[in-house]
């Protein structure tokens, strides 16, 4: 599904104060009784700058976690659960 967010008539919509009513009420009435879920979508263009800034600064390859796991495994402390990961790949696809 595709969904439009430059569609000018859903904003054209929106933003009509004294839309069509519904049994003698203002549409924006009749749906503000009829239910009281809304949904907003926004975009906070700094927000999103400073998320992609700090995800373009985190290394690709975290050494110190690489380095940490290459020593549990030389020493033989490293130890898989075949279980856990089945049990995790099921629950993954589920």
């Amino acid at each position: 599904m595709r969904i439009d967010l430059m569609n000018s008539a859903a904003s054209q919509i929106a933003s009509e104060p004294n839309g069509p009513s519904v049994n003698g009420q203002p549409a924006a009435a009749a749906a503000s009784q009829a239910s009281e879920d809304r949904t907003t979508f926004t975009s906070d263009q700094a927000a999103v700058n400073q998320l992609v800034s700090t995800a373009m600064q985190t290394p690709e390859i975290r050494e110190d976690k690489v380095a940490a796991l290459q020593q549990a495994i030389s020493s033989g402390k490293y130890a898989l659960d075949p279980s856990g990961i089945a049990a995790s790949m099921l629950d993954e696809h589920a």
